[in-house]
């Protein structure tokens, strides 16, 4: 595959996600340019990562072409941009969460029916440890699952792994939530490691959410996924067997079972001059996850990020949906009813949504 041209509207913080993919591997993505309306942070951008910048999309578009264009900007500027990029026949990854409400999304959605090409850029399934958790539940070793635990990270990324490995889409929901306060020495933030040590008020939110006759478990802490005091944790329950994290537990038949461990393969460590990469992740003696950028030096958020550019770049040239605005839109409808419920203390019903009439 030919290098993808892709633009990107935003100059935030996870822009860099994007540019420093495609610096690491410029073979698969190349960025024509960025739309960043402040003249002096896209100067910035143009000196730091060599890439030029616009004010407007107009102005983008009348000089470029791309393939598809990244939208990673507030979410309540999406429809507009996303209306414009339909009409120049561009398709759009939206960063989560595509919108900022439900008006938002059903206008979005509308969109679609109008022609617009959307997908939304929700990496967390991409992660290497969490494709390897979901090979092994669409593998069928765990038998039907009944149930998941996803303390990973805040909102409609909880519920995009709650969603995957119980393998439910738009089913209506039964929800009941909750939320807890405690106090806790402050950690890491966006702007890097804390100054000085300070406490600060942890608001730990659970909801558990019943689709049928299956379980979610939702549960984070603010900022959990950044603290280096407090862990993420996720497992998942089948009739056979169940996955604890980086253990998996299994029957090879009623009376034999099986304990393995996922544990990851990286290149470069001790002997190995091949590089430092990660190689994948095995399970006993079974590849259950296997790095597509291997080589390049990236983490794994950076990794999943890949992947749906990657995955975008087949959609743009007419290949299929990977994260459609459907299943990104349901994922932040029921992050929205968790945090209705916490607020009133009721449990709360979701309704099926006209984006899962499609």
């Amino acid at each position: 595959m030919t290098a993808v041209s892709f633009a990107i509207v935003g100059g935030g913080f996870r822009t860099k996600y994007f540019l420093n993919v495609a610096r690491s591997l410029p073979e698969l993505f190349d960025v024509c340019g960025m739309v960043v309306r402040d003249r002096e942070k896209g100067q910035v951008i143009e000196r730091d990562w060599a890439v030029s910048t616009f004010r407007t999309l107009g102005e983008l578009l009348a000089v470029h072409t791309p393939d598809f264009v990244v939208l990673s900007i507030h979410p309540a500027a999406n429809v507009e941009y996303v209306d414009d990029l339909r009409r120049a026949g561009i398709p759009a990854l939206v960063e989560t969460p595509p919108a900022a409400d439900l008006e938002g999304l059903l206008e979005l959605h509308r969109l679609t029916r109008l022609g617009a090409r959307i997908q939304v850029a929700e990496q967390y399934a991409f992660r290497p440890m969490h494709a390897a958790r979901l090979q092994i539940v669409q593998s069928g070793r765990l038998g039907d699952i009944t149930q998941a635990t996803v303390s990973i990270s805040h909102g409609y990324h909880g519920i995009s792994l709650l969603r995957k490995l119980l393998g439910v889409r738009f089913e209506p929901a039964d929800i009941r939530g909750m939320r807890f306060e405690s106090p806790m020495v402050a950690g890491p933030t966006r702007a890097g490691p804390p100054i000085a040590e300070s406490i600060v008020m942890s608001r730990r939110d659970i909801a558990w959410i019943r689709f049928g006759d299956k379980l979610g478990i939702y549960d984070f802490t603010a900022d959990q996924h950044r603290s280096w005091i407090r862990s993420t944790h996720l497992s998942v329950r089948g009739v056979r067997g169940e996955i604890d994290d980086h253990r998996v537990n299994l029957l090879l038949d009623h009376r034999t079972p099986l304990h393995l461990d996922l544990k990851r393969v990286n290149r470069g460590e001790e002997e190995n001059v091949e590089g430092y990469f990660l190689s994948g992740i095995i399970c006993g003696d079974q590849w259950v996850y296997q790095n597509p950028f291997a080589g390049a030096r990236l983490y794994d958020d950076e990794i999943a990020v890949a992947a749906c550019m990657r995955k975008m770049a087949d959609y743009a040239r007419g290949g299929p949906d990977f994260y459609s605005l459907a299943e990104g839109a349901q994922d932040h409808y029921l992050a929205m009813l968790i945090e209705q419920s916490i607020q009133s203390g009721d449990e709360i019903t979701s309704t099926v949504q006209p984006w899962a009439e499609d």
